[in-house]
């Protein structure tokens, strides 16, 4: 993979309390399109970029899935490394913090802490209630489950049961929405994903009494009409699992968080990623995060200027570093080739201060069709 000097190579990742007010969330998935893109508008005409933004404006999500589990090596995070990474966040200048307090912050303007960080857990396996909440409770550490509810309902092996998840929301653990079948939604029509929601959060308003505020979509895979389907049903925010930091420009029904796992886990690559800082876009093309031309016309434009601007870098799933076109603050991204069904990711860093990256990541997904047409 072609590499600039000193940059990561963010394409190999994994591919795999209270709640803002609905009227303050609504302000924002309202009003964060039309001010960043008027800012861009703005910066475009005077040829010039406003100041780099604070971290304290900003906060990294990570995500982690299994616990202890080495059978599943894409998913799992070994328990040696999993404790290194509460130590690393207890001794080293982080704030872990609720997801929602997080996202009421910025919603809302207020500062928050420099290397603030939440945690987040998807799919309710057995090993987050047998090894993971015991040592998050002994840090003091809060975090949010994404619960997918067909196997709980099931009571298949190998995941929590509903008496166990109404535990740790009893003990202040926030429970998210993550559909019912777990399934590909961005491969499913409209009727399919309607039903597949209503499924789900008719059997979080039987177990746990209420409908969650956030959710996260089954393999961090969306399309426009996914995410219409998951506002309407009541969600709040929305998680994907493309690499980035949450901030007041990122799209709250599609915001970003690094992914954990065993090979992806290890303590230098934990404080790279939990130390990163926002790269501000707006204009983000193709809006639909399912292709329908592959590869994409895939372009942003910069909002803030920082040091280490000038050194900025993509890259492509499989592809390495891609070509970048700029006119002032808009950068045009040249993927060499067409992706292959199923995920792909444009990861695009430049250096910050301190030895932090500045960070904005995207995945798509491929229709098997829209692949096989690109042949």
């Amino acid at each position: 993979m072609v590499n600039r000097p000193g940059s990561p190579c963010p394409t190999t990742e994994d591919s795999t309390i209270a709640v803002p007010a609905r009227a303050s969330r609504a302000r924002w998935r309202r009003g964060w399109p039309q001010r960043i893109l008027a800012l861009g508008v703005l910066l475009a005409a005077n040829a010039g970029l406003a100041p780099a933004a604070e971290a304290a404006e900003s906060a990294v999500i990570i995500m982690y899935h299994r616990f202890g589990e080495t059978n599943y090596p894409s998913t799992n995070i070994g328990l040696e490394q999993f404790e290194a990474h509460l130590r690393i966040l207890g001794s080293e200048g982080y704030t872990v913090l609720p997801v929602p307090e997080i996202l009421a912050a910025i919603d809302e303007g207020r500062p928050l802490p420099d290397k603030t960080v939440g945690i987040t857990i998807d799919d309710a396996y057995a090993s987050v209630y047998r090894e993971a909440w015991p040592r998050l409770r002994a840090a003091g550490m809060p975090f949010t489950l994404f619960a997918s509810t067909d196997s709980i309902d099931d009571n298949l092996a190998g995941f929590m049961t509903w008496q166990q998840i109404r535990e740790l929301r009893d003990a202040g653990v926030v429970i998210g929405g993550h559909s019912a079948s777990h399934g590909h939604l961005a491969a499913r029509n409209n009727a399919a994903v309607i039903e597949e929601l209503n499924r789900a959060n008719a059997s979080y308003q039987a177990q746990l009494g209420a409908v969650p505020a956030l959710f996260a979509y089954p393999f961090g895979e969306t399309s426009e009409a996914v995410t219409a389907a998951v506002r309407e049903a009541g969600f709040n925010t929305a998680f994907g699992q493309h690499s980035g930091v949450v901030h007041a420009s990122v799209d709250p029904y599609y915001l970003p968080r690094f992914a954990l796992n065993e090979t992806y886990g290890d303590e230098d690559r934990f404080r790279m990623v939990t130390q990163t800082l926002p790269l501000p876009v707006a204009d983000i093309t193709p809006a639909d995060p399912t292709l329908q031309t592959n590869p994409p016309a895939f372009g942003f434009t910069l909002t803030e200027a920082f040091d280490g601007q000038d050194r900025l870098a993509c890259y492509a799933s499989g592809q390495g570093e891609a070509v970048i076109e700029r006119l002032g603050p808009r950068v045009e991204v040249r993927v060499a080739e067409p992706f292959g069904k199923g995920r792909a990711r444009i990861n695009c860093t430049a250096p910050g201060t301190d030895g932090r990256w500045h960070w904005f990541g995207m995945q798509f997904y491929v229709p098997a069709a829209v692949a096989k047409a690109a042949d």
